[in-house]
Order: structure tokens, then C-alpha cells, then sequence
């Protein structure tokens, strides 16, 4: 399911440009249009969900595939080795900006905390 007025959404129908960097069976990847590290990428679910709650109370298993895939991107940037964040905002008070489910995966530098 997908949301016509969503950049997201459209991002996965291919109706808006991005550097997609991994595509998995129930996600897609995709490098953040204004980086906060020398790795950030994206890691969002195909179906639209708002926000990680919603996504959590219904879609069983989405969660575990989004951070699996977070994990393979990890990987295939070369940040597993030396540290890597994942970071997911629910709700304008949070940071989040886009209402579709995302993760954040964050490295290639050290990442002070706390974060914020």
C-alpha cells in the first residue's frame, strides 16, 4: 500500500530520483539528500507505514527485515567493522520530517552522544 502524496512512497515507485543503494524484498535504501555523516542512508519499507508504532502494531516482522537490511547496508558501506547508528524519529518532535518509516543508518565518523 502506498500513499500517493508521500516522497517516499514515491521514491519506491521510481516516480522520484534517488541514489538507491540496496533494494531488498521489503525495503529499499537510499543515500540522505543531506548527509549528517560520511555514511547516511536511508532504509525505509516498501508498504507505507507513518512511523516505526505503526509499522510495529501492523505488519509483523517488517522491523526485523528493515534492520536486518540497515545492517547489510552497514556492511556494504564498510561501517559494521569500526561503528554504525541506527536511528529512527517518530514524530515532528523527534526530528521526523518525512511520514514513512525510515532508519537512519549513520557512520563513517564518530558519533558523539547524546545525540541531538
Amino acid at each position: 500500500m502506498a500513499d500517493p502524496d508521500c516522497l517516499f512512497c514515491k521514491i519506491v515507485e521510481g516516480e522520484v530520483p534517488a541514489e538507491i543503494v540496496r533494494q531488498g524484498e521489503r525495503t529499499v535504501a537510499f543515500r540522505d539528500i543531506n548527509p549528517q555523516a560520511p555514511t547516511h542512508v536511508l532504509v525505509i519499507p516498501r508498504d507505507h507505514h507513518p512511523d516505526a508504532a505503526s509499522a510495529a502494531a501492523h505488519d509483523s516482522g517488517l522491523l526485523d527485515a528493515l534492520v536486518r537490511d540497515a545492517h547489510e547496508v552497514a556492511v556494504a558501506e564498510g561501517v559494521d567493522e569500526t561503528g554504525y547508528r541506527l536511528v529512527f524519529n517518530t514524530g515532528a518532535g523527534a526530528g521526523q520530517t518525512v511520514f514513512h518509516l525510515h532508519a537512519h543508518v549513520l557512520g563513517g565518523r564518530g558519533l558523539n552522544w547524546p545525540p541531538g
